[in-house]
């Protein structure tokens, strides 16, 4: 018995410790394949098991890490639980930029990725229409595209993401001193060029500062499970996982969202055009959490009412800010809510009836 507790005891232990010695290779769990590139960036397709949808969904995630959270594992990947339910998925992976791509901008980001991918999604799907799917930052970039797409978007889905920048209430200080512009950030920007993957993981764990100490505690407490020890270290992989960002881009976000929160006054342009929220005509849900430090949910609320949309939803959830892109958290509703939403596939029977699927 003693022996017993003792490897048990020896078990959990080394599961701590190896966390800060050993890294888990993260690899998609979802089977897919490359339809585009450009520069870094990829076009992924993820064939459904049993196609039961038109409408396809073309994923955009955020510019600060890496989008491996959306299909981490098998039973707890958002991309798996969307293909299994039927929807063909596509992503577009923007890579890991470095210094070359410095002088990238949103514009660039919108016009010659996101556009270009979802025009390749729509011809290889042979739909009429997409859903876009957009998370964090990437949710920013899906709300701009959508404002001045020339694509058919049908649905518009946002997972915590920000729109309007004017609230920051753990850095009010900070804020308020970039607004006034007491604090440039410019010769910083200029002087990096792009701005390293340490000094993004860096400025996360400030903005979620205190660390907790919670999840190192749930390791120790089930680290005899080999399935939970193993889950548990591809997702804290993934938290280290931040890529550089292009300082032409950065530039942007600090002058013209977060000083003049240009989104919100219809002022903000891509490609020398006025990009208007209220232009947004596709089906709208917003998923906002209310315990997200990175992303208030006073950020992503507007959304409600400054799109166009006649059909808008919201999703309030108490996950925090990953819990939800992990697919973990995945809110039942959201299913139903894109099902009425997406073209079923009808088939006919041997027999000639029509059956819906």
């Amino acid at each position: 018995m003693e022996a017993e507790r003792f490897s048990l005891e020896k078990t959990r232990w080394n599961s701590l410790f190896r966390v800060f010695t050993d890294g888990t290779p993260i690899t998609a769990s979802t089977p897919r394949q490359a339809l585009w590139k450009r520069n870094k960036a990829t076009l992924w397709y993820y064939p459904a098991p049993v196609k039961k949808y038109h409408t396809p969904l073309y994923l955009i995630y955020s510019l600060v890490n890496q989008p491996t959270i959306l299909d981490l594992l098998p039973n707890t990947s958002l991309i798996g639980a969307l293909t299994n339910a039927g929807y063909e998925v596509y992503m577009i992976d923007f890579g890991i930029p470095r210094y070359e791509d410095r002088d990238m901008t949103i514009d660039d980001y919108v016009l010659k990725y996101i556009q270009p991918g979802a025009r390749v999604a729509l011809k290889h799907s042979k739909s009429d229409s997409i859903s876009v799917m957009g998370f964090c930052l990437g949710g920013t970039l899906a709300a701009i595209y959508a404002a001045i797409a020339k694509e058919p978007i049908e649905n518009l889905i946002l997972f915590v993401t920000p729109v309007d920048f004017s609230y920051f209430p753990k850095f009010d200080l900070l804020h308020q001193a970039i607004k006034d512009e007491t604090i440039d950030l410019s010769p910083l920007i200029d002087g990096l060029g792009i701005i390293p993957a340490a000094f993004m993981n860096y400025g996360v764990r400030l903005i979620t500062s205190p660390i907790y100490i919670s999840p190192y505690l749930s390791l120790l407490e089930k680290g005899h499970n080999k399935e939970y020890v193993h889950k548990w270290s591809l997702f804290n992989q993934w938290t280290k996982e931040h890529i550089a960002f292009p300082g032409a881009a950065l530039k942007q976000i600090v002058n013209d969202l977060i000083i003049h929160n240009k989104l919100l006054t219809g002022k903000f342009t891509v490609g020398g055009k006025p990009v208007r929220l209220q232009q947004i005509l596709a089906n709208l849900l917003v998923i906002a959490s209310t315990n997200d430090e990175l992303v208030p949910i006073e950020q992503a609320l507007p959304m409600m009412t400054l799109a166009g949309s006649q059909d808008k939803e919201l999703i309030q959830l108490p996950n925090g800010h990953t819990g939800i892109a992990s697919g973990a958290g995945l809110p039942t509703n959201l299913f139903h809510w894109l099902a009425s939403r997406s073209h079923p596939v009808h088939i006919v029977s041997e027999e000639g009836n029509l059956n819906w699927k």
